[in-house]
């Protein structure tokens, strides 16, 4: 028997400047989506929750996806291939919302590796630049931002376990 861990995130060695990771799978976002998103964090604008307000009284002539949902959908797509395995998030340089999420719009994310260099104060880590892409369906770019993540390198990273996990591996046998 073969176990497979399924990699989470990349440690500092992994990344190579120029890389681009497209994150799988994408994601339809729904009017409970934008809806629900905009309730929890009290985004009540009428843009996004009012569907007579968006036809009658926006250039849009429908709800337009609040920004900061769209922008959370990218960022987690890009979480298994760029910070899954990262000690922080330093910083969002940069965040554009280049163009409107409608619902029922699909979207996609890829990330490209910018720079990378070594901590200069801890020598077990590092921090990685990236920027990362937010398309819809029609390959359109809807959402843009780049970030640094500090990784650890891998040497210094523990083991990732289960609660449930007491050694390696083993078949399960019959009855127990």
């Amino acid at each position: 028997m073969t176990v497979h861990e399924r990699p989470f995130g990349r440690y500092f060695e992994d990344f190579e400047v120029g890389d681009v990771y497209r994150h799988w799978p994408g994601k339809t976002i729904t009017e409970y989506d934008d809806h629900l998103f905009c309730m929890i964090t009290m985004n009540h604008h009428p843009l996004h929750t009012d569907a007579w307000y968006a036809e009658t009284q926006t250039q849009f002539g429908r709800n337009v996806v609040v920004g900061n949902l769209v922008y959370s959908v990218v960022l987690g797509m890009s979480v298994p291939d760029v910070s899954g395995s990262a000690v922080a998030n330093l910083e969002v340089e940069s965040l554009q919302h280049r163009r409107p999420t409608f619902h029922g719009d699909t979207i996609y994310a890829e990330t490209r590796v910018l720079d990378k260099r070594e901590s200069s104060s801890k020598p077990d880590r590092g921090v990685v630049t990236v920027e990362t892409f937010g398309y819809n369906q029609r390959g359109e770019e809807v959402c843009y931002f780049r970030r640094k993540v500090m990784v650890l390198k891998r040497d210094a990273a523990p083991d990732r376990l289960r609660p449930y996990d007491t050694g390696p591996a083993a078949p399960a046998t019959a009855g127990g």
